[in-house]
């Protein structure tokens, strides 16, 4: 198949390029124009501006935004919607809200275009073992690509999950998961490492690998990271981003009514994670001076 893809950042990038081993057409573009050239020399073709691109591609077209979710993704939409003609596609692959999955799709619709939202998990791996690729849009619009889907996906990894915005909604629950999973091996890993006992820590998460229950492919990655890191981590600093999805599952979670204590918590604690120095510590130790006389440090 014929099939754009916006946006070569580190997903975007090896997309394009898994999909052009599984035998697609694809035409690379990005704002930046060196990574288009860097990755047209490795056989994909490329386009410079957004009507070039439109131009080289078959009717009907495939448009894959891999763009940051939000102002970003809005803007490179209405900029492609009047190049397009109808039964074109726009697949937006990024971390939308499903909410904005669901406006775009009435948008699009209303001008004879099809949407497509895509949840994608990978990172940098998936262009060696798949993406599992979640996506949400009419039968009819998605039907056509699913030869794009499962050769991004591995074997069993690609999902239909229904209307408009569920895609996007299924991926940003598996994101919201995938904060508690985090938390909860860096919570234990902690108390293993500051434990008495002169434990080999990447050795641990290995040998946790074979047989037992809390087996994962994060786990696999932790044994990687202090292989890279060493196992005090000293070159790594606490300071822990999120991209949304953690937020809007929590949202979610009280729009329904749903108790959702570990991913909440996931949450707040990287909130901590930024501050240098926590206000709310230093109230809490002030009020245990004040209540108790306990100690405090200066």
């Amino acid at each position: 198949m014929d099939v754009a893809i916006v946006g070569l950042g580190r997903m975007g990038a090896n997309m394009a390029r898994r999909l052009h081993q599984g035998g697609h057409r694809v035409v690379a573009f990005n704002r930046s124009p060196d990574k288009t050239r860097e990755i047209m020399q490795e056989g994909l073709q490329g386009a410079f501006e957004p009507a070039e691109l439109v131009k080289v591609l078959s009717a009907p077209r495939v448009v894959w935004l891999m763009v940051p979710a939000g102002d970003a993704t809005e803007a490179t939409i209405d900029e492609f919607v009047p190049l397009l003609e109808p039964g074109d596609t726009i697949v937006d692959g990024g971390n939308a809200n499903f909410h904005d999955s669901r406006r775009r799709h009435a948008k699009l619709k209303e001008k004879g275009l099809r949407f497509v939202d895509a949840g994608v998990s990978g990172g940098v791996w998936g262009l060696e073992i798949g993406y599992g690729v979640m996506v949400g849009g009419d039968r009819e619009d998605v039907a056509p690509l699913e030869p794009i889907f499962t050769t991004l996906a591995p074997v069993g990894g690609y999902i239909h999950c229904g209307p408009s915005g569920s895609g996007h909604y299924v991926k940003m629950v598996h994101n919201g998961i995938e904060y508690g999973l985090m938390q909860a091996y860096a919570e234990g890993f902690e108390i293993l490492h500051t434990s008495e006992y002169p434990l080999d820590l990447a050795a641990v998460a290995k040998a946790w690998m074979h047989g037992t229950v809390i087996r994962s492919w994060l786990l696999d990655l932790l044994g990687l990271a202090y292989e890279q890191h060493g196992e005090g981590l000293d070159d790594l600093k606490g300071w822990v981003a999120d991209s949304g999805e953690g937020r809007w599952t929590v949202q979610e979670a009280m729009d329904l009514d749903v108790p959702a204590p570990i991913i909440t918590l996931s949450l707040l604690t990287r909130f901590r994670s930024r501050q240098e120095e926590s206000y709310g510590a230093k109230v809490l130790a002030a009020l245990r001076q004040q209540f108790g006389g306990h100690a405090i440090k200066s």
